[in-house]
């Protein structure tokens, strides 16, 4: 027997399809790795090690290799290092990667944002580990005798994904949360 829709009775409901919505999300990132590569590449042809060239009052690109993480932790260690932030940047993008493809095609902008510049920074940076055994810095800012640690593309866009995925879930979510007025 059938009801009226023509599904046996009985039959379990048909599973809605979701719609893929991390396409142009996973594109961002591919862009980012893309960028990050092309940039470390320029300056790796155009500088010499611990080369610096100015580029405006406040701000040098400089050729360096890091083999540690940010701001240089570990760096001085044996080698072992490297297979760490290999595996945690192997892990954090498959859980960044399965968390984007699971995101609702809508209502998600700051996050799905966030989460593909952070997927496409892990993977820039995890490029130059395999490939390189540490990761290549160009970016210096400083004021002074003062300077912030060299950074790159990926680290940016590293940075910024993070900020962002704490604004949705510290501000955007708790607004969502309240009840109207």
């Amino acid at each position: 027997m059938s009801d009226a829709t023509g599904k046996a009775i009985g039959e379990a409901p048909a599973k809605k399809r979701r719609r893929f919505a991390a396409g142009p999300w996973l594109i961002l990132s591919l862009v980012i790795i893309a960028v990050d590569q092309f940039t470390k590449l320029q300056v790796t042809e155009a500088l010499a090690l611990y080369q610096r060239k100015p580029v405006f009052p406040f701000v040098d690109l400089v050729l360096l290799h890091n083999t540690g993480a940010a701001f240089s932790f570990l760096a001085g260690a044996s080698g072992w290092q490297n297979w760490l932030f290999m595996s945690v940047a192997v892990l954090v993008s498959a859980g960044v990667l399965w968390w984007l493809v699971r995101l609702p095609a809508r209502g998600k902008t700051v996050l799905a944002l966030g989460l593909a510049l952070l997927l496409g920074g892990a993977i820039g940076n995890l490029v130059d580990r395999v490939i390189y055994g540490y990761v290549v810095d160009f970016i210096l800012v400083y004021y002074g005798e003062w300077s912030y640690p060299a950074f790159n593309v990926a680290d940016s866009a590293i940075t910024c994904g993070v900020a962002l995925v704490l604004f949705d879930g510290l501000v955007l979510e708790r607004r969502a949360a309240r009840p109207p007025d």
